[in-house]
């Protein structure tokens, strides 16, 4: 791909992207993401759920379309790009269309949440004993657990022993608040909403997904290339997240990991620990972000 050259602004260098240049990165992003946004669509036109995957498009909100949507980021002017004027926040400057991040006032609020969250977040060691122990706790000693459709491996007496005989430490908010009522006072925390900045930590799978949440609540400002990886990043660790879950997922491809035992205990804190040191670039990636909205 052709280098891009560089104009100076007042806020320092911004690149500039002729027509043919942003188009390709775009066009690249939109196929990027049709690995998962495709066989989405499909599932969705078949009436057919997905155990695993659909969590990257349920319990995130961003849809397909706009997650194929390419966005350049600040401090880049897009040459041959009136269509990005029907966006908000993009207007015409010198060199091209770009973003005016002051055009949309919610970005810095937002922005300031999500640094602080992040720096906080990145200050801690991570804690790799949690052994995914809150997808248990989330059918614990419940006759609806939330995936129907799939069997309980250990069944439901098996599956309570589990959460009976482990401590259970999930330190992430948005997934203790899932936890049964019976499972709530096992926990060694209490999260809330008001604690997210206070308890967050690198190791939690939740948190490390949740990297893609940040991006996409950062968008416009956030550049599709992050987006993407934190994306593919989410991805992968909500594999994991259910492969260590109460739940049988042989009949959909995955094979468990079994954390009742210490093997699976083992596997799961290493693997843990890879996607705490994958995140990591990213945390930083968002964080260098927010401090530019």
């Amino acid at each position: 791909m052709t280098a891009a050259p560089s104009v100076a602004t007042a806020r320092g260098p911004a690149v500039v992207l002729d027509g043919g240049q942003w188009r390709e990165r775009a066009r690249a992003h939109r196929e990027r993401m049709a690995r998962w946004t495709g066989p989405h669509r499909e599932r969705r036109r078949r009436g057919e759920a997905h155990p695993v995957l659909d969590f990257l498009f349920t319990y995130y909100s961003l849809r397909p379309a706009q997650l194929e949507r390419w966005d350049p980021g600040p401090g880049v002017a897009l040459r041959d790009a009136a269509e990005f004027l029907d966006r908000p926040g993009y207007v015409c400057g010198p060199a091209g269309v770009v973003l005016d991040v002051a055009a949309l006032p919610r970005l810095r609020s937002t922005a300031e949440f999500v640094g602080r969250l992040l720096r906080a977040t990145a200050s801690r060691p991570a804690r790799l004993g949690c052994f995914g122990l809150h997808e248990w706790a989330m059918v614990y000693r419940s006759d609806a657990p939330r995936h129907r459709a799939v069997p309980l491996r250990l069944g439901a007496a098996g599956t309570d022993a589990v959460v009976e005989s482990l401590p259970v430490q999930c330190t992430h908010y948005d997934a203790f608040r899932f936890f049964t009522d019976g499972a709530r006072p096992r926990n060694a925390l209490t999260p809330t909403r008001e604690t997210q900045v206070a308890l967050e930590q690198p190791g939690c799978l939740h948190a490390t997904m949740d990297l893609y949440k940040w991006a996409y609540k950062l968008a416009p400002g956030c550049p599709s290339d992050l987006l993407g990886d934190c994306f593919e990043l989410a991805a992968d660790v909500r594999e994991l997240d259910m492969r260590a879950s109460p739940y049988d997922l042989a009949a959909h491809g995955y094979a468990p990991v079994r954390i009742e035992t210490p093997a699976g205990r083992a596997e799961y804190a290493r693997l843990q620990a890879a996607f705490a040191e994958r995140a990591a670039p990213l945390r930083s990636r968002l964080i260098a972000l927010c401090e530019r909205l």
